[in-house]
């Protein structure tokens, strides 16, 4: 159950980072972190893993260009 919530989370941030929005992947990213952390302190993945799949996630959501207008 744990491995499909973290996978459909991935899914999600994936889907924003190629819809180009960056407040959503944002969003989806602040979603799945804490996920992926319990599901690696519970043993569904090594730390290692749940520390790499977050950071290739952290790195595909910060390639989205932020708007400069708003400023």
């Amino acid at each position: 159950m744990r491995r499909t919530r973290v996978k459909s989370l991935t899914k999600e941030v994936f889907a924003a980072v190629e819809a180009g929005d960056r407040e959503a992947a944002q969003d989806a990213l602040g979603k799945a972190v804490p996920v992926i952390q319990r599901a690696a302190s519970r043993g569904t993945f090594h730390r290692n893993t749940a520390s790499r799949k977050i950071s290739r996630l952290s790195k595909r959501v910060n390639t989205i260009p932020s708007d400069s207008s708003d400023e």
